[in-house]
């Protein structure tokens, strides 16, 4: 039995992976989905992580999976846990000792073409059905960017086989921005899913069969 760590992005709550999580236990498999503290001034990119970690608690064949901002927490979680493969949804990838302020202009996302969207539910949730956009909204919290300056306390990428899955219709990150940067930080050739920036809730189905194919293919640690 795998352990999928699921880690939620910016703004957001552990519910995010909700349909996943049934999907995955239905397969034989435990999850463990926490609540971040993004709304929480104090708190940064190592107190994320100590909250992923204290959530995981003696679990073991673990596969972490990050989503968006949660790409910065998911690599720092397999510095800490013995970790068996990392997944990135729709991710944000970052470089050691990189902060997720600066992202933005390392990766040259504003010479990505991209629409601008004002509208979080046709940014994030347009192919996500209207009552789980809804309740996803509800439940959102506000980010906070007090500490969002400081660098990830990461001197390289963990020696964790990773793999990258790409939302053909994200907005957020649109595929050849994310094409570019996976390969050029991590060396690694991105999968691409039928959705948008949240597939958690849009094709929760698929995106819980991926997870699973991932971890069966993956090595033994």
């Amino acid at each position: 039995m795998t352990t999928f760590v699921l880690i939620h992005g910016a703004g957001d709550v552990g519910w995010y992976w909700h349909l996943v999580e049934a999907e995955l236990r239905a397969r034989g498999h435990d999850t463990v989905a926490p609540d971040l503290p993004c709304d929480d001034d104090a708190a940064g990119l190592p107190e994320y992580a100590d909250t992923v970690a204290d959530a995981v608690g003696d679990r073991r064949d673990l596969v972490v999976v990050g989503q968006s901002l949660g790409g910065f927490t998911a690599p720092l979680v397999c510095t800490r846990l013995p970790v068996r493969q990392l997944v990135l949804v729709a991710p944000m990838i970052p470089a050691p000792a990189e902060s997720p302020a600066a992202y933005w202009d390392a990766t040259a996302y504003a010479r990505q073409p991209y629409d601008q969207y004002d509208d979080p539910v046709e940014l994030f949730y347009h192919d996500v059905p209207a009552d789980l956009a809804a309740e996803a909204l509800r439940r959102g919290r506000t980010q906070s960017e007090a500490r969002l300056g400081e660098p990830i306390p990461m001197a390289a990428w963990p020696d964790v086989p990773t793999r990258v899955l790409i939302g053909r219709r994200d907005r957020m990150f649109p595929p050849a921005y994310l094409h570019r940067v996976a390969h050029d930080r991590l060396g690694v050739t991105a999968d691409e899913i039928d959705t948008a920036h949240t597939p958690a809730l849009s094709r929760p189905t698929e995106l819980a069969t991926r997870l699973d194919t991932y971890a069966r293919h993956a090595p033994t640690r």
